[in-house]
């Protein structure tokens, strides 16, 4: 048996590999949020409520682009819907923690942290006090995710604005998500969420952020029914 404070650094040691993409992510997303218009202490105080770097960069291109909140806000809970899968797996693992550890723990769960904790869980069931791998994976990203998006506010406030960072979320995006261009499915998903984006961009209220990924999403059930 592991104690909490193996289990804990097991979960450290666990998700730093992945910390080679997130802290770039991390330092653009900062830098990025000062060059829309944001101020500093809004794209910081965002990082510590939002905590996820597609969700906090989408919300802020939306906004900037002058849609309403009511859509900004739509379009980070139709990505962050994810989670509600993520919670259904990990429960099995967290049923007997009160009801207050469960909701700090929520907090801490991110997509790695979901990735490597799960697959931890899932060869080391017999060990009591599991979710400490989970609180270490998850305090491990979120460190490193404050301190990346701080380290971009400082670097966006002295980069001219000519040259124009906007190009590089993109960029991010497709650098994160290259491993799935090799899947047949994952493509043509992608394809039909930025057809999607093009052909509805005019939509009002900028709702286009939400109807792509709507219109994806019933394609991937599609495709997932058609290969069962």
């Amino acid at each position: 048996m592991l104690s909490k404070k193996q289990l804990f650094t097991k979960g450290m040691i666990d998700i730093s590999p992945h910390m080679l993409s997130v802290i770039p992510f991390g330092i653009i997303c900062g830098a990025i949020g000062v060059e829309l218009g944001f101020s500093p202490y809004l794209v910081y105080a965002m990082s510590f409520i939002i905590f996820g770097g597609a969700s906090q960069i989408v919300f802020l291109q939306v906004l900037s682009g002058g849609a309403s909140s009511l859509v900004a806000v739509t379009s980070v809970g139709i990505i962050n819907s994810r989670h509600l899968l993520y919670g259904a797996v990990l429960s099995e693992y967290l049923e007997k923690l009160s009801l207050i550890k469960k909701l700090l723990i929520s907090y801490l769960v991110v997509d790695q942290g979901f990735a490597e904790s799960n697959k931890f869980f899932k060869k080391n069931k017999n060990e009591q006090h599991l979710h400490y791998h989970l609180i270490g994976t998850g305090c491990t990203m979120w460190v490193c995710w404050q301190i990346s998006t701080l380290s971009g506010i400082i670097l966006g406030s002295f980069v001219p604005a000519e040259l124009g960072l906007k190009f590089t979320i993109p960029l991010t995006f497709i650098a994160i998500v290259v491993q799935d261009l090799k899947k047949i499915d994952h493509l043509i998903v992608m394809i039909t969420c930025g057809l999607s984006s093009l052909l509805f961009f005019d939509a009002p209220f900028k709702s286009y952020i939400i109807i792509a990924p709507v219109i994806a999403l019933f394609v991937a059930s599609l495709i997932t029914r058609l290969k069962k």
